[in-house]
């Protein structure tokens, strides 16, 4: 190990005795144990709303998404916060977390911004393309639109930005949980694709639109500057201008 003399401190201020600015630190919430814990404090709300709901005669999943409604829309912002039934919640527990966790980790504003806009495009997708049978009511509830949502933001935002990590990130959600994407088309009845594909439409839009606001990796080496005339090597009575790369 060694060690060096940096010298009397800088003057500027805001400057590290070396002159370069000190990096900035992230939020609690953006570092991976900070994450971690808002995340399970969300979902031990969502718990705690189910057992409200199971134990009292609330009804709780009426506030959910009722299609074709103008007063079903506000259900949009419950229903991903609303389960039918503790089987249906603890499905959607795990993704819930390493999903939303991984996306919170990239930064606490576009976690907020994908969140929400996933929660519009997957209610607006169940909202309109839910047709229930005749004489029939039906509330869609549930996280698993915007887990989708979540998963093809992660997915895709490897490959719109270039980025080795989040391309790592990508494959490592693909590995674990691709399978969900099979979600986005009608499989089981009581299975909400609609939600589920408004979801994946809003994670892709939005990996997309937040590509430049994040790093990037593979970026185009910068060409050495040529050198000035006259500067060329002379071989014999012709002349040649040194390579650049």
């Amino acid at each position: 190990m060694t060690t060096f003399n940096p010298g009397p401190p800088s003057s500027l201020s805001g400057l590290s005795p070396t002159g370069a600015k000190p990096e900035k630190k992230r939020p609690a919430i953006e570092r991976p144990v900070g994450a971690a814990i808002f995340m399970l404090a969300i979902l031990a709300l969502m718990y705690i709303v189910e057992v409200v709901d199971q134990s009292s005669n609330l009804q709780l999943d009426h506030y959910g998404i009722e299609a074709h409604r103008l007063d079903g829309l506000p259900g949009i912002f419950a229903a991903p916060f609303l389960h039918n039934g503790y089987a249906h919640l603890s499905a959607n527990a795990l993704p819930f977390l390493l999903l939303g966790w991984l996306t919170l980790i990239g930064g606490l504003k576009r976690f907020v911004v994908v969140s929400i806009s996933v929660i519009i495009t997957s209610g607006l997708f169940a909202w309109a393309l839910t047709f229930p049978k005749a004489n029939t009511v039906v509330y869609v509830v549930g996280a698993s639109g915007l887990i989708t949502g979540w998963l093809a933001y992660l997915l895709f935002r490897g490959i719109f930005t270039r980025n080795v990590g989040q391309i790592a990130v990508s494959v490592i959600v693909l590995l674990l949980y691709g399978g969900v994407l099979w979600g986005i088309f009608p499989r089981a009845e009581g299975v909400s694709w609609q939600a589920h594909l408004g979801g994946a439409v809003g994670g892709i839009l939005l990996a997309w639109l937040l590509r430049r606001s994040g790093p990037t990796a593979l970026k185009p080496k910068a060409k050495r500057p040529k050198p000035a005339k006259g500067s060329a090597r002379r071989e014999g009575s012709d002349s040649a201008q040194l390579p650049s790369f």
